[in-house]
Formats: structure tokens, C-alpha cells, sequence
């Protein structure tokens, strides 16, 4: 608290304070001038008052005087007593409308220099404020304008943004991702969220999405469309620093107690997924939900039974195991035909139709093993930048490596499987 932060160039301000001064100089001259003009009409009034009232006595002597004259005499005195009252009362009422104007032009000229004396004032309270010092305890984050410009020496001020720097509340952090146009539609207010942070591999923490964007945009280096989408951390770590890469994974759907595989061993039959079991036999499954890493196997497999991750030297050989499933899954594909055929099917920026069932291409198969009429999509877990209210960053989601011909176990599912968005790279 009270820590230097920035100083504000004073140049334009001095300027300004030297104009106001002359301005005060100018009023106070002016304002003087009146007190002077005033004094000298006022008594220049109170003279001829004066005299009037001289000239009024006198003329009541002579009128007084006259009473042993002739008639005509005593008119004129009598007259020239009129006319010295009538002269002295005009005299009065000059002074008294006089006095007003006056003091009227005092108060407007006083005003006047008031105002002055106030600007000024102002003006020198904002100048001690040029020299901006933190007022609490904190992390300062130099404020970005609007066009994305970081506060630094030579940066304008626009009366309309005055932030120069922020304080955030670090125990509040938010992880700012985006989301591919393809899975936006996925992405709701409100879902879980499991974030990671580069810097700290070990550590884990949770969230929730609290806004997705309505608009997309379309980011440095890339060809899609992406969404930003905030996600609020509940968790409060003091290692964590704004602008800090993290990893996020959005929980798009949870499925408790089923039976799941790597797609690593899944392969592609004509237009039929099969595994490759331990026992020498090729086994169809019927697949279901599936995430960037896993695959629900809904026939076909039983807890415990290995199957290979790489196809075998002698694939070709083994024998088919599990025909009766084929029947439904031909009517799974057709019902997904028909819908896309009803609802057109979202395509990459290059044009390709996105959609291995399940949302991705197991590893160790090649475009022209994929079922007919299914291409790899493309996607990778979000990944954001720490900060006091923001995240950003990326880093692709990669697969446990394993030997050739190495076998897998089919395992019931411990954990919610994670339907994982696919998103950009920041």
C-alpha cells in the first residue's frame, strides 16, 4: 500500500494552471476596477445630493423672504422651491438605482473570480493525483485499453478510460479457454471443469464454466472459429499468478459403472469397429460415448478380457468372433445417416465432414482403415491463461505410448469418463 505505480506527464496540466492563474489575475484586476468605479460614482452622487439639498434650504429662505414682495415675486420663489425638491428628489433615487447596478456588477465580477479560484483549485487536486500510488496491498496489473495495448511510458490517457493499473483479487481466478465452433454447441453455463496448470504439473484444481461466448472469433495462426468461454476455479491456491498456461477439460457428460476401452484398441472392419482379443480372436463391439482417450464398449467384451492396442502380425487370421452385433450396428450407422441427411453435419475450415463415432480416430489407424463414410476429427483438450479473472493458452492432449502388440485389459469405468470439448490453441 502506498507503493509508486505510475506518473502522469504534467505538461498539459501546467499550461492549463498558468492560463487559470492569468484568468484569477484578469478576475481580480476586474473585480477591483469595479470596487474603484463605484466609489468614485457613488460619491460624485452624494455630492450633487449635497448640493441639492443646499439649493433646496436657500430657495425656501428666498420663498420665505418674498411673503412682502409683490404676487408675482412670491410665484417664482414658490416655483424655484419646487424645483430644487423635484431635483433633489430625482438626485436620491439616481444614487439608489446607482448603488444597485453596482453591486450587482460587484457580485458578477466576485462570482467570476470564484469560479476562477475554484478551477484552479480543481485543478491542482488532480495534479496531486498525477503520481499514483497503489492503495492497497497487491499484485499491480498494468490495465490493456481497449484495443488490447498495455499501459506503458507514452501511453494516452482517453478522459472515457481512466484505469492505468489494477489491483485483481487473487483469491478469485478465472481460466479464460475457447472452444472450437464444432463442440460449442456442448458447452453450457453451469458444467465442471478440470483445470491444470503448466507451471504446476502436480497440482489439480476444479471449476465451472460461467459464460460462453455468443459470437466466435477467429484467433492469430489458426482456421476455425473458436468461442471464448470463462471458467471460474473454485479453488484458492497463492501460487497462482495471473497469465499462467493452463489445461482445461470441460465435463460434458458423466457415465458411472460402464465398461470402457483406449481407443488405441479399436480398429476399423469394414465400416465395423473390432478388437483384437489375447485368445486369437477378432472381436465386433458396439461402441457408445467416447472422449478424446476412451471408448464405451456396450457389447461385445467382458470385464478382464485383454485385447491388443496394435494390430497383430496375424490380424488377418483370427477368426470373427460377435457377427450378431453387426445388424445393429449397420442400423446405428444408417440412423446417423439419416440425420445428417436431415441436419447437415458440421465441417472443419477445410471442408471435411467431422465424426469417428464416439468424437476420435483410435491411434495406430490410418484414414484408409476408418469405417466408410467416417473421418477423423480434429480437437484436443482446452487448455487457458491464469489469471485474476483470466486463462489462456493450449497444449494437445496426448495418449499414454505402449509397445507393439501389447494387451489391454477391458476395466469397468472408476471414474466419470470426460466427454472432452475440442479447442484451439491460444
Amino acid at each position: 500500500q502506498g507503493d509508486y505505480v505510475a506518473t502522469l506527464d504534467k505538461t498539459s496540466a501546467l499550461n492549463s494552471l498558468r492560463e487559470m492563474e492569468d484568468a484569477i489575475t484578469e478576475a481580480e484586476s476586474a473585480l477591483l476596477q469595479v470596487k474603484l468605479d463605484t466609489a468614485i460614482s457613488l460619491r460624485g452622487l452624494r455630492d450633487q445630493i449635497k448640493n441639492l439639498e443646499f439649493e433646496a434650504e436657500e430657495s425656501k429662505i428666498t420663498l420665505e423672504q418674498s411673503k412682502y414682495e409683490s404676487p408675482s415675486t412670491q410665484r417664482q420663489a414658490q416655483i424655484a422651491v419646487e424645483k430644487s425638491e423635484r431635483a433633489l428628489s430625482v438626485a436620491i433615487n439616481n444614487y439608489s438605482l446607482e448603488k444597485q447596478k453596482y453591486a450587482a456588477k460587484m457580485v458578477t465580477e466576485e462570482l467570476d473570480l470564484e469560479q476562477q479560484l475554484r478551477r484552479r483549485d480543481e485543478m491542482t487536486a488532480v495534479m496531486d493525483k498525477f503520481t499514483i500510488t497503489a492503495p492497497q496491498k497487491g499484485m499491480v496489473i498494468y490495465y490493456k485499453d481497449r484495443g488490447g495495448q498495455k499501459r506503458k511510458a507514452g501511453s494516452s490517457i482517453s478522459p472515457f478510460d481512466l484505469t492505468v493499473a489494477t489491483l485483481p483479487d487473487l483469491t478469485v481466478m478465472n481460466s479464460l479457454t475457447y472452444v472450437n465452433e464444432i463442440d460449442v454447441s456442448r458447452v453450457k453455463a453451469g458444467q465442471k471443469v478440470r483445470v491444470g496448470v503448466d507451471a504446476f504439473p502436480n497440482k489439480s484444481y476444479t471449476g465451472v464454466v460461467s459464460s460462453v461466448a455468443n459470437i466466435g472469433e477467429q484467433l492469430s495462426n489458426t482456421d476455425s472459429k473458436v468461442f471464448e468461454t470463462v471458467v471460474q476455479v473454485n479453488e484458492y491456491d497463492p501460487i497462482l499468478r495471473p497469465s499462467m498456461t493452463t489445461s482445461n477439460k470441460i465435463v460434458i457428460n458423466t457415465l458411472p459403472d460402464v465398461l470402457y476401452l483406449p481407443l488405441e484398441a479399436i480398429f476399423g472392419m469394414d465400416s465395423i469397429p473390432v478388437v483384437y482379443k489375447a485368445n486369437g480372436t477378432k472381436q465386433v463391439v458396439l461402441l457408445g460415448e467416447t472422449n478424446e482417450n476412451q471408448v464405451v464398449v456396450e457389447k461385445g467384451l467382458e470385464k478382464g478380457e485383454k485385447v491388443y492396442l496394435s494390430a497383430p502380425e496375424n490380424a488377418e487370421k483370427m477368426k470373427l468372433r460377435g457377427e450378431e452385433l453387426i445388424p445393429t450396428i449397420q442400423e446405428r450407422a444408417r440412423e446417423k445417416a439419416l440425420k445428417d441427411a436431415v441436419t447437415p453435419a458440421q465441417t472443419s475450415p477445410a471442408g471435411r465432414p467431422q465424426g469417428f463415432p464416439g468424437g476420435a480416430m483410435p491411434a495406430g489407424m490410418t484414414p484408409g482403415q476408418m469405417p466408410a463414410g467416417m473421418t477423423p476429427p480434429a480437437g484436443a483438450a482446452g487448455q487457458g491463461r491464469m489469471g485474476a479473472g483470466r486463462t489462456g493458452g493450449r497444449r494437445p492432449a496426448g495418449q499414454n505410448g505402449q509397445p507393439a502388440n501389447a494387451s489391454q485389459t477391458a476395466q469397468p469405468a472408476t471414474a466419470p469418463q470426460t466427454a472432452q470439448p475440442e479447442t484451439t490453441q491460444q
